[in-house]
């Protein structure tokens, strides 16, 4: 199934770009349709079932998308998953479409954990530590861990630059285990 989601959202990313459409603008344009059919189990239902005519599944559609000011392409995309059954994957789509449109944009995602919430002024300082070492934009999230003790672990991709207290000490430990 990763192929799958993989090929529909390589079709995507190629539409966005071509169409200059903003990937921000995009990205949020796709996960208010998953959220949708996340709250809604009648939309899921209506969606998926063949026993509800194309035409009346694209009426729901449009309805939605004129809500929403969903642009032309971010609409047609989602006609086209209904119409190949492909609703119950749009989760695995618009992951990987996220990922595929940032690695084309030059974006990194960022993976930030911290003994305590970074300020603001922090945040920018790590993001702007990161660019440097990436050579890319990033696009960071934050969390909170506790057990860190001090510091922060960042991950980029597979990459984990551990700064922590509890790393540094765990370091450490295996050093002095081999002594």
């Amino acid at each position: 199934m990763a192929s799958v989601a993989s090929r529909y959202a390589r079709a995507l990313v190629d539409v966005i770009l071509e169409s200059k459409i903003d990937g921000d603008l995009a990205r949020q344009q796709l996960r208010t349709f998953v959220d949708a059919i996340h709250e809604s189990l009648q939309l899921r239902r209506v969606w998926e079932s063949p026993a509800v005519l194309p035409e009346q599944k694209r009426a729901v559609l449009d309805a939605i998308a004129g809500k929403v000011g969903a642009v032309k392409p971010i609409r047609n995309f989602i006609a086209v998953i209904i119409d190949h059954r492909r609703i119950g994957i749009l989760d695995d789509i618009v992951r990987v479409f996220e990922s595929e449109l940032d690695a084309e944009l030059g974006f990194a995602e960022v993976k930030v954990s911290s003994a305590r919430p970074l300020s603001p002024q922090e945040q920018r300082e790590v993001e702007s530590r990161v660019e440097n070492m990436t050579g890319k934009k990033v696009r960071a999230t934050y969390a909170s861990s506790p057990e860190l003790l001090g510091g922060i672990v960042v991950r980029v991709g597979d990459t984990i630059y551990d700064g922590s207290v509890r790393g540094q000490l765990e370091k450490m430990r295996q050093e002095l285990s081999m002594a």
